[in-house]
């Protein structure tokens, strides 16, 4: 049995709270947004694979501020060279959160490649991502979570997960409303930097 990741996001939901943080859609984004909604989340929906590529480009442009993807297995493998392209520039304010349920729960179910052996934490390290590692529990991902944002490095945290949504998807804000709500919490981030 693996960790519900309900759970592990509770357990990391006091390091997200100030944080810039770019999910995933479907049952990541629900939970999450069932904690807590903050105008410095952004749920990104209609663009599966792209949260660690839009994330990288936030810590690249932000880099005084920490930035926090939270991704899943089905969203990464369908987009593996964000892996290369985030360890290429090697961004130390950006920390790769994967959960990996072995599935696109969000869109049927369907098993992923994880589920027959693919590694995703050893796919980061041999692209080169400076810190990759597995936390299965909510306890090794809390404590991963904060030595990730205290190290200034690179990260990608592998936490496996089992394959249990929410009971519902709907999320009440409208995708145009939280795009807006980001743009303008950044734009009020980089103004307090400057000042």
């Amino acid at each position: 049995m693996y960790m519900l990741r309900a759970d592990a996001l509770k357990a990391i939901y006091p390091e997200l709270e100030h944080r810039i943080v770019v999910t995933i859609m479907g049952a990541v984004a629900a939970e999450l947004y069932m904690l807590g909604h903050r105008h410095n989340f952004f749920y990104l929906e209609h663009a599966m694979g792209l949260a660690s590529s839009m994330g990288l480009g936030i810590a690249l442009a932000m880099p005084e501020h920490k930035v926090i993807v939270i991704d899943g297995d089905g969203s990464l493998l369908m987009n593996l060279g964000t892996l290369s392209t985030m360890a290429r520039y090697k961004p130390g304010n950006l920390l790769h959160i994967v959960f990996d349920n072995e599935s696109l729960l969000s869109v049927g179910g369907f098993p992923t490649a994880t589920s027959t052996g693919t590694d995703l934490a050893s796919i980061a390290r041999a692209s080169g991502i400076p810190s990759a590692r597995e936390a299965n529990t909510t306890e090794t991902l809390k404590d991963a979570v904060t030595e990730a944002l205290n190290s200034n490095t690179l990260t990608t945290i592998v936490s496996k997960v089992e394959a249990i949504g929410p009971k519902s998807f709907h999320m009440d804000l409208p995708l145009l409303e939280n795009r807006f709500q980001f743009k303008r919490c950044l734009e009020a981030m980089q103004k307090q930097t400057k000042v």
